[in-house]
C-alpha cells in the first residue's frame, strides 16, 4: 500500500475516521526508491558536501562571482582567494550522478552556461537555476583528488581561457583535454567558529548572534539541502546557537542536531522555525527518523511551527511561543517530547503513537491509536481508549539529557540534570534547572579518525566523552567503567562494531550518562550492541542510576547489518529515556535472512524504567524482561514485516513471538500505554498468537494497551495471553484497558 499523500487520506483525516487507516512504516515502492537514492548517494560519497572553494590548479586562484554580484548573468571567474562568501559553492545532486553548483551568495543561482550552448568558449554565468542540462555538471575525480567539471548539455569540460593565471578571467566551456587549466581542486568550509570555541571537528558548526543572520541561513540551507532525502547516508551535523537571538529559519533534516547553548532554552531565541517537513516524501512523515531539536526558544512567525517526525526524533528541551503541529498532512508515526513548553496548543494530527513526559503545554487536541502523557501539565485526561490517552500525573523517576552549554563566562560546559522524582512539568521554567556542570576539559572530544584504542584510552585517564557528528567504525568495544561517567554524543554520532565486535560496555556502576547515539550494526554479527554491567550485575543503584537518553540502535537500512541481541541490560535501576532498536524493514541489506536479529531488549537488571520504548521488526521476541521491578511508560512496536511463512516464524508450538515477554520468574512488572502492529507483507497469512506474554500474578499489571493489522495485512490473534483481539482484516484495531 502506498503511503504518499492522497486526496483519499486527506478526506479520511477531515472526518475523524483516521484511527481505521491501517499504515506500515515503509511501502516496498519507498523502499525501492530509498535504496535507489542511497546507491546515489553513496557513489558521490567522496564530493563536499559543504559550502567549498573550486580552486583551478593551473593558476591556484579561486572560482568566484565577479564583484561578489548575485543578479542573473553575472561572470563565474577565477581571482585571488579570499574568503569571501563570493568564493564559495554549493555541490547539489541533480540526477545520474549530475550537480547543480550553487552560489553562496544567492543559492537560488547556479553556474550556467551562456545561451545552452554547445561551442567551445562559451562563457560561465550565474543564472537561476532551472533544471537546465547546461546548468548541470559532472564531478569527474583525477589523480591526486582534484576533479574536471564536464557539462551534461553539452560533454564539454569547465575551462580557464588560455590556461589563464590573471584574475577576472572569465571561465568558459572547452572540449575536454586533460590540461590543468580544466583542473580544480575543492575544500569545505564553514563560517568561522566565535573565538573560544573548542575543536569540535569537522562536522559542528557553532553560530554567535553577532554573525549575519545571511551567513546562518546559508549553513543551515546547505546542511538541510543535503540531508533532506540523505535517510542512509554517512553524513553528520550538529548546528548550535550561542545564547543571544537570531532571525533564521532551520528546516531539520536527517542526522541533523539544531540546539541552543544556553543553561535555559529561553537563552536563545529563534524568531523563525525550528521545524520537520515531510516536503521530500509527499507529506508522508513515516520516515522522519534521526534527527532533534533541543534547548532552544522558537518564535514561529505564522504562530505555529512543525515538527513532523517519527521515530529516533527528540523533541527536547524546546520552549515554542505558539503551536507545535506533529504531522504534516500525511501520516506519521513518532514520536517524543520531554522537558519542553509550549505556550499554545499542540496538534498531534495524524501521529499514531506519541510520548510526552515532563511537558507543559496550553492544551493538546488529537489522538489515534496511543497518546501517552507522563509528569505532564495540561495533559488530557485519562480516557483510554476513547480517546486514546493514557495519562500519569507524575514521572516517578528520571534524569533529563545532559546537554552542552555556554556559561556567562563563556566557558564550555556539559550541565549534567538531577536526578528527580515524583515530578511533573519542565526542569527549567520555574527558573535555573538542578544539576551539575562539567568543564569541557574533561572531555575527551571525539572527532573523525578517533579509534576505540583513542577512546579507551582517555576513559583509562577519567575523561568524559564528547562525541561529534561522524561514523565510528570500532576494531574493539568502549568500556566505560568509572562511576558517573559521561557519553554525550552531537548530531547522532553513530558507532559500528566492526568484526562482530560489541559497541559499547558499560560496567555496574552508579551513574553513567550516555546519550546522543546512533549504534549501527556491523556486518559481520554481534551476539550484543551495547551492554550495560556485565552478567550477574548485583548491585543497588537507586540513588544514582545510570541513564540512556536517545540512543538509538539500527540493524541494516544502511547496509547489510547482524546483531542477535540490540541491547542487554544486567545493572538494575537503569533508566531508558527514548530509544529506538529497529531492525530495518526497508534501505540496503534488508531481508529475512540478511539483516538478521533476535531480540532487541534484554533486561535483567532489577527496578528498571523506561519511558519511550520503540522496538521494531526483530525475529523473535521483540522484548524480553527477566528482571523484577521494572516499568515501561509507552512501548511501540511493529512486528517483523517479512516472515516467508508460517513455519518459519513459530516459537515452538506458538504462532509467532510476542513482542513484549515477561519472564514467567517475575514477580513485579508494570506498564502503561503499548502498542504492537502487524503489517506481514511477504506472507499475509502468518499469525501471531499474541503481542505480549505474562505471568498470570497480582504482580505483574498492564494498562492501556492497542494491536493493530496495519491494512488487514496479518493477524494477531489476542492481545495479551489469550485476552482481547483478535485484529485481521476484518478488526483491525483492538484495545483493552487492562491486564489482569
Amino acid at each position: 500500500m502506498s503511503r504518499h499523500k492522497s486526496s483519499v487520506f486527506i478526506a479520511a483525516l477531515a472526518t475523524a475516521a483516521l484511527s481505521l487507516v491501517a499504515v506500515p512504516e515503509a511501502s516496498a515502492t519507498a523502499a525501492t526508491a530509498v535504496a535507489s537514492s542511497t546507491t546515489a548517494g553513496v557513489a558521490a560519497a567522496a564530493l563536499p558536501t559543504d559550502w567549498t572553494t573550486v580552486v583551478s590548479k593551473n593558476s591556484g586562484k579561486c572560482v568566484d562571482a565577479r564583484a561578489a554580484a548575485s543578479a542573473n548573468g553575472t561572470a563565474v571567474q577565477q581571482y585571488a582567494c579570499n574568503g569571501s562568501a563570493a568564493q564559495l559553492w554549493q555541490l547539489q545532486a541533480t540526477s545520474g550522478g549530475y550537480y547543480r553548483v550553487n552560489s553562496n551568495l544567492n543559492a537560488a543561482q547556479a553556474w550556467d552556461v551562456t545561451n545552452v550552448s554547445t561551442a567551445d568558449s562559451a562563457p560561465i554565468q550565474l543564472w537561476t537555476y532551472s533544471n537546465g542540462n547546461n546548468q548541470q555538471w559532472l564531478p569527474v575525480e583525477e589523480a591526486g583528488g582534484t576533479y574536471h567539471f564536464v557539462n551534461r548539455n553539452s560533454g564539454k569540460c569547465l575551462d580557464v581561457p588560455g590556461a589563464s593565471t590573471a584574475d577576472s578571467a572569465q571561465l568558459q566551456q572547452y572540449t575536454c583535454n586533460g590540461t590543468a587549466a580544466q583542473s580544480f581542486i575543492m575544500g569545505t568550509t564553514s563560517p568561522p567558529p566565535p573565538p573560544g570555541t573548542p575543536d569540535f571537528g569537522p562536522n559542528v558548526s557553532v553560530f554567535d548572534p553577532s554573525m549575519p543572520a545571511s551567513t546562518i541561513q546559508s549553513k543551515l540551507s546547505s546542511v538541510f539541502s543535503q540531508q533532506q532525502t540523505n535517510q542512509f547516508g554517512g553524513d553528520r551535523f550538529a548546528l548550535l546557537f550561542k545564547p543571544g537571538t537570531y532571525n533564521v529559519d532551520a528546516n531539520v533534516g536527517f542526522y541533523t542536531q539544531v540546539a541552543g547553548l544556553g543553561l535555559s532554552p529561553d537563552n536563545v531565541t529563534i524568531n523563525g522555525g525550528v521545524h520537520a517537513e515531510a516536503d521530500w516524501f509527499q507529506g508522508n512523515a513515516t520516515q522522519n527518523f534521526w534527527r532533534s531539536a533541543e534547548n532552544l526558544s522558537v518564535t514561529p512567525p505564522s504562530g505555529t511551527d512543525r515538527w513532523a517526525v517519527s521515530q529516533a526524533a527528540p523533541y527536547r528541551r524546546m520552549h515554542v511561543r505558539g503551536n507545535l503541529q506533529l504531522d504534516d498532512g500525511g501520516w506519521s508515526s513518532g514520536g517524543f517530547i520531554s522537558d519542553s513548553k509550549i505556550d499554545g496548543q499542540v496538534q498531534s494530527g495524524s501521529q499514531q503513537q506519541w510520548l510526552s513526559r515532563n511537558a507543559q503545554w496550553g492544551s493538546w487536541t488529537g489522538s489515534n491509536w496511543n497518546m501517552v502523557f507522563v509528569g505532564v501539565t495540561g495533559a488530557p485526561s485519562n480516557s483510554f481508549p476513547y480517546p486514546p490517552y493514557t495519562t500519569v500525573s507524575t514521572t516517578p523517576v528520571v534524569r533529563e539529557k545532559p546537554f552542552l552549554y555556554v556559561d556567562s563566562a563563556g566557558a564550555y560546559q556539559v550541565f549534567v540534570p538531577a536526578l528527580r522524582s515524583n515530578s511533573q512539568g519542565t526542569t527549567w521554567a520555574g527558573g535555573t534547572p538542578a544539576g551539575s556542570s562539567i568543564p569541557i576539559d574533561q572531555f575527551f572530544i571525539v572527532k573523525p579518525g578517533n579509534t576505540a584504542a583513542d577512546i579507551n584510552a582517555a576513559l583509562s585517564q577519567g575523561k568524559d566523552l564528547l562525541v561529534t557528528p561522524g561514523v565510528y567504525h570500532l576494531n574493539d568495544t568502549i568500556r566505560v567503567t568509572r562511576a558517573n561517567t559521561v557519553v554525550l554524543g552531537l548530531g547522532l554520532a553513530t558507532l559500528v562494531p566492526d568484526n562482530g565486535v560489541t559497541a559499547m560496555s558499560v560496567a555496574d556502576v552508579d551513574g553513567v550518562k550516555v546519550a546522543g547515539l546512533l549504534i549501527d550494526a556491523g556486518t559481520t554479527n554481534s551476539a550484543v550492541l551495547m551492554q550495560v554491567g556485565p552478567s550477574g550485575s548485583s548491585l543497588n543503584h537507586a540513588a544514582n542510576p545510570t541513564s540512556l537518553h536517545d540512543v538509538f540502535f539500527r540493524i541494516g537500512g544502511a547496509g547489510v547489518g547482524k546483531a542477535s541481541q540490540s541491547l542487554v541490560i544486567n545493572s538494575s535501576n537503569v533508566i531508558g529515556d527514548h530509544m529506538w532498536l529497529w531492525r530495518a524493514d526497508h534501505g540496503s541489506g534488508v531481508g529475512w535472512t540478511t539483516n538478521t536479529a533476535a531480540t532487541g531488549l534484554v533486561v535483567n537488571g532489577n527496578d528498571v524504567t523506561m519511558y519511550g520504548l520503540f522496538v521494531e521488526h526483530y525475529q523473535q521476541y521483540q522484548t524480553i524482561w527477566n528482571g523484577n521491578g521494572g516499568r515501561t511508560y509507552f512501548f511501540q512496536n511493529e512486528l517483523p514485516y517479512d516472515p516467508p511463512d508460517q513455519a518459519a516464524w513459530m516459537n515452538g508450538s506458538t504462532q509467532g513471538y510476542a513482542a513484549y515477554k515477561v519472564a514467567n520468574s517475575v514477580t513485579t512488572h508494570e506498564a502503561w500505554g503499548l502498542g504492537s502492529y502487524a503489517y506481514f507483507n511477504v506472507n499475509p497469512s502468518v499469525v501471531e498468537a499474541h503481542s505480549f506474554e505474562v505471568p498470570n500474578t497480582a504482580g505483574v499489571k498492564f494498562h492501556s494497551m492497542v494491536t493493530v493489522s496495519l491494512g488487514g495485512t496479518g493477524t494477531i490473534s489476542h492481545i495479551i495471553n489469550n485476552t482481547g483481539g483478535p485484529s485481521n482484516s476484518s478488526t483491525n484495531v483492538a484495545n483493552l484497558v487492562s491486564y489482569p
